[in-house]
C-alpha cells in the first residue's frame, strides 16, 4: 500500500483520476496496525476503482490539520479533490467496504 506525505499529498490524492482513500494513521496506534492487512487486501482487490494509501499523522502534520483528523485511525474518501466521506476507528474489512458501497455506485 502507498504511503503519501505532505509534500506529495497534492500530486497523489487531489489530483487522483480514481476515488482515494486515505487512512490518517500512527505507529503507536495499535487499531491502525490492525487495519494494516485489512487496507492491503482492499488495495489489492479494489485496485480498479479505488486507490488506498495512508498517511502518517506524526511525519505529516500539515495534511493532519488541513482536514482536522484528531483520532487514528480516521479514513477519508477523497473524490475530485475533494473529501466526500470520513471514518473514523478500525472496523472489519466487511463493513469498511459497506461503507465505501455509495463510493464505488457514483462512478
Amino acid at each position: 500500500m502507498a504511503e503519501v506525505t505532505d509534500a506529495d499529498f497534492e500530486a497523489e490524492v487531489i489530483g487522483a483520476e480514481l476515488p482515494v482513500l486515505v487512512e490518517f494513521t500512527a505507529d503507536w496506534c495499535p487499531p491502525c496496525r490492525q487495519m494494516g492487512p485489512v487496507l492491503t487486501a482492499l488495495a489489492r482487490e479494489e485496485g480498479e476503482r479505488l486507490k488506498v494509501v495512508q498517511l502518517d499523522v506524526d511525519t505529516n502534520p500539515e495534511t493532519t490539520n488541513a482536514y482536522k483528523v484528531l483520532s487514528m485511525p480516521t479514513f477519508m474518501v477523497f473524490r475530485g479533490g475533494e473529501p466526500v466521506k470520513a471514518m473514523v476507528g478500525a472496523r472489519p474489512k466487511r463493513r469498511l467496504l459497506e461503507e465505501l458501497s455509495d463510493v464505488f455506485e457514483a462512478d
